[in-house]
């Protein structure tokens, strides 16, 4: 297509918006007028399956639950009354709470204010939270933050000296909807003995954020924590960051919420609307669906040309790929969908993998983040070269590398925002939201659902129960074991890789356990407590 053509077909698929100044370009994915006009009646669909989702419909069978995370940032749409005041009663607690805290009313027994903020989460309990801190946190704020976001035993000794001293000055957030997440319970419990080996006491500190009634709910009650905020059953993990999953921790550190969650509403008023051309979602759901064929056959790489915007990759990850990535489809046929996200930032990747983007597998579609104010103050920047400031680089590489991998049969799309601001960030989080729920329709998966994310979990719980089966036949044993023998009395004789594994990892980690022979034969060991 030649360059006159190009401009008429960026012309004719160019979406702006003109509240949010948001501009989205898909012109660089090489779809047809008849592949669109096929899609038509799929896209009627979606839209009315998005519509009644929205309006309370059971969309996720297999917990029994709704879908409704687009009413936390428009009350008024929520299906009774009693959730549209739980909606607004959460955000004004959250506001009053953050307003305590900065004002030193809400303060620890041993310092004048809270300092820090210790968030315990995994997945989307932390993922939101961290792409939020890393694109709006002020540089100086009120508070900083820091994540749990594993069972890292390693990981929770480097966060715990970062904060040496300050621990006593300390928010600690416990985020777990069930409160029954291995991981966040484990990183608690690390972090209460390390308040207990200060002498501190954790509940004048802790804070948790759960469903109400769970497990951790009550043991927040029954501990005399300072407070709790709900996890609605309604709102997913990864579509959680406009919750009090994201907002208490946004709040506490000076960021807008009031901003996030306005952004997000007008990017979903813009999003229901029930034509193509007029909806962002959409026309991100349809390029998608032409890049992979509606199988997911090509990646998304995420470049976010800002480095505010650095984890939006990795908080996209998880949106796209735990909604999307399904065995099965909504009527039980083997489909195998998903779509692959991976990214870090530009011009970063220009010097990374781009050469293979450009001239490797042509296995993916690039998503490029442009940001139009070089500063976030809107301040001029010097010249690096006459006429030249490394804003104008940063653009040019953007344009640049667009160019050059359209020129080699690569397609990209391009989301323009002026600005990286809490209402910008929350209209990019509804946008992606909306395009995932509509692709998901368009393939016929449930995108609110994750089996696959606990069949993990059942399997992790089993390597665990076979650890204690393992531990109690060496405790009877007088000699050294095979490891064929130990799995045998363990009643596990199919399972002796698992349990060479396990006893490894125990002898590593000082636990009792010793290895006789060599490492390279493992099937040699013999193993002894």
């Amino acid at each position: 297509m030649n360059a006159a053509a190009l401009w008429q077909r960026y012309q004719d698929w160019l979406y702006y918006h003109d509240g949010l100044e948001v501009y989205l370009d898909i012109s660089r994915m090489r779809f047809d007028d008849r592949f669109v006009e096929q899609m038509q009646p799929q896209f009627e669909q979606a839209f009315q399956d998005m519509a009644d989702l929205e309006g309370g419909a059971i969309a996720n069978p297999d917990e029994q639950r709704m879908v409704g995370h687009y009413w936390l940032r428009d009350s008024d749409l929520a299906p009774s009354e009693d959730l549209k005041q739980d909606i607004i009663q959460t955000i004004q607690d959250i506001e009053r709470f953050t307003r305590t805290i900065h004002l030193g009313e809400i303060r620890p027994p041993q310092a004048e204010k809270f300092t820090d903020i210790l968030s315990i989460g995994i997945g989307g309990s932390a993922l939101g939270p961290q792409f939020v801190s890393q694109a709006l946190a002020p540089d100086a704020p009120p508070m900083a933050i820091h994540f749990f976001d594993n069972t890292d035993p390693a990981g929770f000794d480097r966060v715990l000296s970062r904060l040496g001293d300050r621990l006593r000055s300390t928010l600690v957030l416990v985020i777990s909807k069930s409160g029954g997440t291995p991981e966040t319970r484990n990183g608690m419990l690390e972090v209460q003995n390390a308040y207990q080996k200060q002498g501190l006491d954790f509940s004048r500190h802790a804070v948790a954020i759960t469903g109400r009634g769970s497990g951790l709910d009550k043991l927040a009650t029954s501990q005399g924590w300072l407070t709790t905020f709900p996890m609605h059953d309604w709102v997913g993990g990864r579509t959680s960051e406009l919750s009090a999953v994201g907002l208490l921790p946004a709040a506490l550190q000076g960021i807008d919420i009031q901003a996030m969650l306005s952004g997000a509403k007008e990017m979903d008023v813009a999003t229901r609307a029930a034509t193509l051309k007029g909806n962002p979602a959409a026309l991100l759901a349809l390029a998608w669906y032409w890049a992979g064929n509606g199988k997911g056959e090509k990646d998304m790489v995420v470049l976010p040309y800002k480095d505010s915007l650095l984890l939006f990759s990795r908080y996209l990850q998880q949106l796209v790929m735990e909604s999307l990535g399904k065995e099965k489809d909504l009527d039980g046929n083997v489909a195998h969908q998903g779509i692959a996200v991976y990214g870090n930032k530009g011009t970063t990747d220009q010097h990374a993998y781009v050469q293979q983007l450009r001239e490797g597998v042509p296995n993916f579609f690039l998503t490029f983040i442009e940001v139009l104010h070089d500063r976030a103050d809107h301040q001029p920047s010097i010249e690096v070269e006459p006429g030249v400031t490394s804003g104008d680089y940063l653009s040019g590489l953007l344009q640049g590398t667009r160019t050059a991998i359209y020129d080699n049969d690569r397609d990209s799309i391009t989301v323009t925002i002026p600005d990286v601001t809490p209402r910008h960030v929350g209209a990019l989080i509804a946008l992606y939201e909306r395009a995932v729920g509509l692709y998901g329709f368009l393939v016929n998966v449930n995108a609110y659902h994750q089996p696959g994310v606990e069949a993990g979990k059942k399997a992790a719980a089993v390597i665990l129960e076979l650890q204690h089966k393992v531990v109690e036949v060496l405790k009877q044993e007088n000699s050294p074991i095979a490891i064929a023998a130990l799995a045998a009395k363990a009643g596990a004789p199919d399972d002796a890789e698992a349990i060479y594994k396990i006893v490894r990892h125990l002898a590593a980690n000082d636990r009792g356990i010793t290895l006789h022979g060599n490492a390279r034969q493992p099937g040699r060991l013999t193993v002894s407590l």
